[in-house]
């Protein structure tokens, strides 16, 4: 087929997801047909760094043997069954894996098929173990009416509704608002876009994060322990809100959240589904302070990017809830068609395998420090106003004015305009907004990595600072 009529059917035939449309198709498509390592290849042969891991899920770069060979020799097997009442081979070694990767007390293993369904199979499941925990229990606690959940201002959990319920961001979810159940927010953790209006200066900074954690923990304290007999759960993304704009909190406010729901009786739901697998350093990033949770949710790195495998990780405790004599109802009546995928499976076994084979995190680290010493540079930029990294994930704020942080309007269109003079450049990233997000897979070689950091440099410099 003739690549202008591909391009012709997409722009004709799809709806691309997260894409103004209208814009989309004054456009030249970018239709991808190849990829190697930390590259892709368009249909009209220029190569390109996959800058955005394929949206955050690439871990060991395209076409990784290991994992290409796994899913060839499970299609000679079986592609898929149903796992509804039935298990099979991948997933059951997996759920192993995953468990003995996975911080101590969680236990059990659901699959699902994205992070958005990851999250509402928790939701679900906490909200269940508070209506099926005794009768005596819930006539001395009121466990009953636990049907409450509380979240962060700037949260994103998913486009699903029960996802988007406890999500914060107007600009993806307040047409929706009609839709959701109503969940308790409380305030960023972080100096910059929180609500107490502290004032972030790289000489002090480590002061200023020290005092908003602790008020903000103050705050959580206060919701909680206003609400704590209606809150069944709190949902969080460790470490980094991503798509708020990669927000990163404070040291020790992950932590401090797990012993307020401790002391309130509190489940605590981890969202690591865009952190997770590598992406801070470490594998979960639950590990960087030690939090275990009650229920966690894993996606994206998974599988490497290969295949659509999600799973939420509960407790002994939670599943406990849910056992009974048939009649009892206690089932978890949840469930998706490609559950347990044999494919995906297999997949993400061989991926769990590369990172233990292949020392991924510990050739992650010069990488991370050389990230941080090349975003260095950015910061003396006149339209960048904040530089973020956590691990291996940076986001890069641009502002109309630096002094008083004043953002570009929406019709502006900065992040846009910046990412499509790094396309031209040879690579591919995407904006959250006016922040551009680096998020490369884990793989990229050091070279890639400069290559990558000196283009959105010298992208951000045009698009901001060069008259046109």
């Amino acid at each position: 087929m003739l690549k202008k009529d591909l391009k012709a059917i997409d722009r004709k035939y799809i709806w691309h997801p997260f894409t103004q449309m209208q814009d989309w198709m004054k456009e030249e498509p970018l239709i991808i047909e190849e990829g190697k390592g930390a590259w892709v290849k368009d249909i009209d042969g220029k190569w390109y760094i996959d800058g955005v891991s394929s949206l955050w899920v690439n871990v060991h770069g395209h076409r990784k043997t290991a994992v290409d060979n796994a899913i060839k020799k499970q299609i000679d097997k079986i592609s898929h069954s149903t796992f509804l009442g039935l298990s099979n081979v991948p997933a059951t070694l997996l759920a192993k894996k995953i468990i003995k990767l996975a911080p101590k007390g969680l236990t059990k293993v659901f699959y699902s098929d994205s992070g958005s369904e990851g999250v509402e199979i928790a939701l679900k499941m906490a909200f269940q173990y508070w209506q099926q925990r005794g009768r005596d229990a819930r006539r001395e606690t009121g466990d009953a009416k636990k049907t409450k959940f509380m979240t962060l201002v700037n949260a994103y959990h998913g486009d699903t509704v029960g996802a988007v319920s406890v999500g914060g961001i107007d600009l993806f979810h307040k047409i929706y608002k009609p839709l959701l159940f109503r969940s308790i927010k409380a305030p960023t953790p972080y100096c910059y876009r929180c609500p107490f209006k502290f004032e972030m200066r790289d000489a002090r900074r480590e002061m200023k994060n020290e005092k908003c954690e602790m008020r903000c923990l103050k705050e959580v304290e206060k919701l909680m322990k206003r609400h704590h007999k209606q809150i069944a759960a709190m949902i969080v993304e460790p470490l980094v809100q991503a798509a708020a704009g990669l927000l990163v909190y404070p040291k020790g406010y992950l932590k401090g959240i797990r012993k307020l729901c401790t002391k309130y009786n509190i489940l605590m739901i981890v969202d690591e589904v865009a952190v997770g697998f590598g992406r801070t350093g470490k594998m979960f990033a639950c590990e960087h302070e030690e939090v275990r949770p009650d229920l966690m949710v894993i996606a994206k790195g998974l599988t490497g990017g290969y295949l659509p495998v999600a799973a939420t990780l509960a407790t002994d405790r939670i599943f406990n809830a849910f056992l009974g004599e048939h009649d009892s109802k206690r089932t978890f009546y949840h469930g998706h068609t490609y559950t347990g995928n044999p494919l995906g499976c297999a997949a993400a076994i061989a991926s769990i395998d590369v990172f233990k084979g292949e020392k991924t995190l510990q050739a992650l680290r010069p990488k991370i420090k050389l990230l941080e010493m090349k975003l260095r540079k950015f910061k003396e930029l006149k339209h960048v106003g904040d530089v973020r990294q956590c691990g291996f994930i940076a986001g890069i704020e641009l502002v109309k004015d630096k002094r008083t942080k004043r953002e570009y309007l929406m019709s502006d269109k900065l992040g846009i305009k910046v990412i499509m003079e790094a396309r031209k450049r040879g690579l591919i990233i995407r904006p959250l907004s006016d922040v551009i997000v680096i998020m490369p897979p884990l793989s990229i070689s050091m070279v890639d990595l400069s290559r990558m950091l000196d283009i959105i440099y010298h992208s951000v410099r045009k698009v901001t600072e060069v008259p046109a």
